[in-house]
């Protein structure tokens, strides 16, 4: 499929996404998070994923120029359809995904654009990039998941702080909140992004897509249902081609050679 806004490179197990807006710092028309959620949906036998973004920037959120001069109800009207139709289902395709997802942020990434960063499992940032929630400064709401992913990720007094103040957080406080994997310099950003991508597209990749759903079912469901989902999961993970395979790796102390299987 080809796209208009996005850049997607398929290299063996690992497929890159690159929001493709420079010149907008990757801010995101409905299109994009169309294109974005259709990139996910034929990821194919990919086994890992990286996004990033094109230019100096991740993605400074939703393109409130696409809005027009409309009135502000029908841009209220407008924003609702927006994120039912287009960016929420964008950011839950990249919670969902069956495989790791890696973002690494390069540069803003504000509104939508902090939210599509945070959906992935890995986040590094550049040591100059910044998350922002700046709705607050124009009477507005934090929207596409942020509110649940802040919450979870850095709790309730630090999502406030955030949301309510609209301060940005910078790479190295975000590593320290504990709302991002870790921050680098700009400079090794791709490089460390790139390798810990395929690190995990070269993975186990049924038991890494197990742990990612265990891991949703603890943060909302039971203690009960968290016994639940890891004994099944367990049972399929222990099933696999890749399980006997790391049974055999560890008995003949080598290292695994993992398929995807």
């Amino acid at each position: 499929m080809s796209y208009e806004t996005i850049i997607v490179e398929k290299d063996g197990p690992l497929t890159t996404i690159t929001l493709n807006r420079p010149d907008r710092l990757n801010a995101m028309p409905p299109q994009m998070a169309d294109e974005l959620g259709s990139a996910f949906y034929d990821l194919g036998d990919s086994r890992a994923v990286l996004i990033t973004g094109a230019g100096k920037g991740f993605c400074s959120g939703a393109d409130l120029a696409a809005r027009g001069e409309r009135s502000a109800l029908e841009a209220k009207g407008g924003s609702h359809r927006a994120l039912q139709n287009h960016y929420n289902p964008a950011v839950s395709m990249v919670l969902r995904a069956p495989v790791p997802v890696i973002c690494a942020v390069n540069g803003p990434a504000a509104g939508v654009g902090c939210s599509l960063a945070l959906a992935g499992d890995f986040v590094l940032a550049g040591k100059s990039a910044y998350f922002l929630q700046a709705f607050v400064n124009i009477g507005l709401v934090p929207d596409g998941g942020s509110t649940w992913l802040l919450a979870r990720t850095i709790g309730r007094a630090r999502a406030t702080r955030m949301m309510m103040l609209g301060e940005k957080i910078g790479a190295e406080q975000a590593e320290d909140w504990g709302l991002i994997y870790k921050a680098v310099d700009d400079d090794a950003l791709m490089s460390e992004a790139k390798a810990l991508a395929e690190k995990l597209a070269n993975g186990p990749t049924l038991a890494l897509a197990t742990m990612k759903r265990n891991i949703a079912t603890a943060m909302d469901g039971s203690l009960t249902d968290v016994f639940l989902a890891e004994a099944e999961g367990q049972q399929k993970a222990g099933a696999s081609a890749d399980a006997m395979e790391g049974g055999m790796a560890f008995l003949q102390k080598r290292k695994p050679e993992f398929k995807g299987q």
